[in-house]
């Protein structure tokens, strides 16, 4: 996993007092980082359209430019005028070296937008609006430089984006890259140094990014063992039968050693998962909430659920039962909760008065994470979405590996299945909610 920023100022700036780099210098490295991929990636003699902007994100397209000059067939339009005193020096040296300028912008095998980058807090104008929708209609590899023109310090589009098929990222990773409202517009995100390795550059963070090298799926390593070494997960089988079903049978195939449908009437489960009118007495983890509707009595879970103290994962219909949402003031007891948006407005209305609309919670997803966090530190929330976020006792973890497979009925069920298998088996209320989201998506 990577660290994940919401700045990179304060880190640019260790540089420029601590280690003596300058501006110029963390510049070269920035599009030295870009040149490298294209150097990679595409043979030499491939066109390179790049389009720069005015100030220091336009200062690393024209050193990108100049890098490139010679081995490529370099394009380099300005259709804005440079002002920063940076893109002055950096149109200087590549004039020098031969390379002219033009404000048209043509079709070529990589187009690079280097108009603006991080921090921008305002929406694009009317002719950077023009300049983006045709850099959009081009058919050429797209890359954006830091964070595609029209991505705003929050992530959002303002009120569109270049729409890039690689974003490579200065110095750190940071959150706005890892945005819902965004993410067909960031592509594949690729983090390159500033002049010193990410150990010396980044700061301590609280934020990180998952990887698939961060998977790591249960084994079986001990020869001497039986299914009950290998925890016992009961699943409430509800309304929608199908719903527990799925959870069920995603937790038997991810190492549970022994899984038990909760039911309140007679169902016909696959011949693997077992099914009882009672939670087993060796259960070591419990879920509940997927397609539950109203099948089971309140007393029935206060007794059977909300006084247990196994470990579990409430999902689905939980967040519209009060006596299972009193689950979460439990502080001693391993809880993961999986909602999705609309669930997590429900839930949060249920708990605290307040109003959430789905729009919000999407548009400030990371705030909102934050908020369930300082009232519930010690309870797991994984909020669903195209970038998963998995939060507690103030770390968050991103998971950006989804795609729109997932999206379809049952995908959350196998979500719950996974997580309470490994619940079962004995991993943290994180790590499972971490481990199952990646096994999940990758």
């Amino acid at each position: 996993m990577q660290k994940v920023f919401n700045s990179c100022y304060a880190l640019d700036k260790r540089c420029y007092e601590q280690y003596g780099l300058t501006e110029d210098i963390l510049m070269e490295h920035a599009a030295e980082g870009m040149a490298a991929y294209i150097k990679r990636h595409f043979e030499k003699g491939a066109s390179v359209l790049i389009v720069s902007g005015a100030g220091n994100n336009g200062a690393d397209g024209i050193a990108l430019a100049r890098q490139l000059y010679g081995a490529y067939a370099v394009t380099l339009a300005l259709p804005f005028a440079v002002k920063s005193e940076m893109a002055k020096l950096q149109l200087q040296r590549a004039e020098v070296l031969g390379l002219t300028v033009t404000k048209e912008l043509r079709d070529a095998d990589v187009i690079v937008d280097a108009i603006f980058g991080a921090g921008l807090n305002r929406a694009m104008d009317e002719k950077t609006q023009k300049t983006v929708h045709k850099m959009n209609s081009l058919k050429g590899f797209k890359i954006a430089c830091d964070i595609p023109t029209g991505v705003d310090k929050n992530g959002l589009l303002s009120p569109f984006a270049f729409h890039a098929d690689l974003t490579v990222t200065m110095g750190a990773l940071k959150a706005s890259l890892y945005v819902d409202e965004s993410k067909d517009d960031i592509g594949e995100v690729l983090r390159v140094d500033l002049g010193v390795s990410s150990e010396h550059y980044e700061d301590e963070s609280n934020t990180f990014v998952l990887e698939a090298s961060d998977m790591k799926l249960p084994t079986r390593t001990v020869r001497a063992a039986h299914k009950g070494d290998f925890g016992h997960a009961g699943i409430f089988c509800g309304e929608k039968e199908g719903a527990g079903i799925i959870a069920g049978t995603a937790a038997s195939r991810f190492g549970a050693g022994l899984t038990t449908l909760i039911v309140h009437q007679k169902v016909t489960p696959p011949p693997y998962l077992m099914h009882a009118t009672v939670v087993p007495k060796n259960c070591t983890a419990l879920a509940v909430g997927m397609g539950l509707g109203n099948h089971f009595e309140g007393e029935f879970l206060q007794d059977c659920v909300v006084q247990s103290h196994l470990p579990i994962v409430l999902d689905a219909d939980s967040f519209y039962s009060t006596v299972l949402l009193s689950i979460l003031e439990q502080k001693e007891r391993e809880i993961v909760i999986t909602p999705h948006p609309k669930e997590f407005s429900a839930l949060w209305e249920r708990l605290t008065g307040e109003a959430l609309t789905v729009s919000q919670i999407q548009r400030d997803r990371f705030g909102t994470v934050q908020k369930f966090n300082a009232k519930y530190p010690h309870v797991t929330l994984l909020l669903k979405g195209a970038n998963t976020l998995v939060m507690q006792e103030e770390k968050c973890y991103i998971n950006p590996l989804g795609n729109a497979k997932l999206s379809k009925g049952g995908s959350g069920d196998v979500l719950s299945g996974l997580i309470v298998s490994l619940l079962a088996q004995g991993y943290t209320g994180v790590d499972a909610a971490i481990q199952a989201s990646l096994a999940l998506t990758i």
